[in-house]
């Protein structure tokens, strides 16, 4: 829950403050068979949508990021501090095993975000619904706020999440 009291029911996972638990957090809190048999599933966005996306959530306050956004995401992206941010780190981080294999059974995409859902709850048996938005950042398309360096920088650190969840290197 965002900006709001977490509701874990992993004590050692509830001390982490966030809800973005990575498999490899989770996997030791479940039995053999659980991790076995239990459907298992996450969502991916495009690496270049997802970092535009984060930096002006994290700006949200800021009525002026917009000018320099471009600027901005160039010289955090080359910070270690904030590529160790847990919204902005890779996403294979979070989905993928110690061997970088994907550790789910399925993964959906933001891209189409409610048919994957569908495809789900299908899975699972259970009735879908329609998935409203929250916690949206207000910006322009993400592609506009590229230049051949940002995307270069943004390639690079997200080069595992582009070529294990199939975006390619492209805009």
């Amino acid at each position: 829950m965002l900006f709001g009291q977490q509701s874990l029911p992993i004590p050692q996972l509830a001390k982490l403050g966030h809800g973005h638990i990575t498999t490899r957090e989770l996997r030791p809190h479940l039995a053999a068979d659980q991790w076995r048999d239990y459907f298992k599933f996450g969502f991916v966005r495009n690496p270049f949508d997802r970092f535009v996306s984060t930096c002006f959530f994290l700006n949200r306050d800021d009525p002026h990021f917009a000018r320099t956004a471009t600027a901005f995401m160039k010289d955090r992206l080359r910070r270690p501090r904030f590529q160790q941010r847990v919204l902005v780190r890779p996403q294979y981080l979070q989905l993928c095993d110690s061997d970088g294999r994907i550790a789910l059974d399925h993964v959906g995409r933001y891209e189409d975000l409610q048919q994957s859902y569908d495809a789900i709850c299908a899975h699972i048996g259970i009735a879908s619904t329609e998935l409203g938005v929250k916690n949206a950042s207000t910006h322009s398309a993400y592609d506009e706020y590229y230049d051949e360096e940002l995307r270069q920088l943004v390639a690079a650190f997200y080069t595992q999440d582009l070529r294990i969840f199939d975006y390619g290197d492209r805009l």
